[in-house]
């Protein structure tokens, strides 16, 4: 994480049950996948760790709501190196 892009989202798409709640909330960074699985758009896979996601961002968006509402918090944000979902 730079201090550039402070906002680290971070997708662990293995338990994702693709319910479509984070792509109504946040559609330019969220799409579901034909495999009925919510996609990151842009983001890198993590070495080491299955179907496990990250972007950073300069700004914060709609990204907390849509880790909130994650029925099954497969969703996680972090601002400055610090986890707030």
């Amino acid at each position: 994480m730079s201090d550039e892009f402070p906002i680290k989202i971070i997708h662990e798409r293995n338990i994702c049950i693709g319910c479509c709640a984070c792509e109504s909330i946040a559609p330019k960074i969220w799409v579901m996948n034909k495999d009925n699985k919510s996609d990151l758009i842009g983001a890198k896979k993590v070495e080491g760790k299955e179907e496990v996601y990250e972007l950073e961002l300069k700004e914060m968006g709609e990204n907390m709501e849509a880790a909130e509402s994650c029925p099954v918090n497969c969703i996680h944000v972090e601002e400055n190196g610090q986890r707030k979902i």
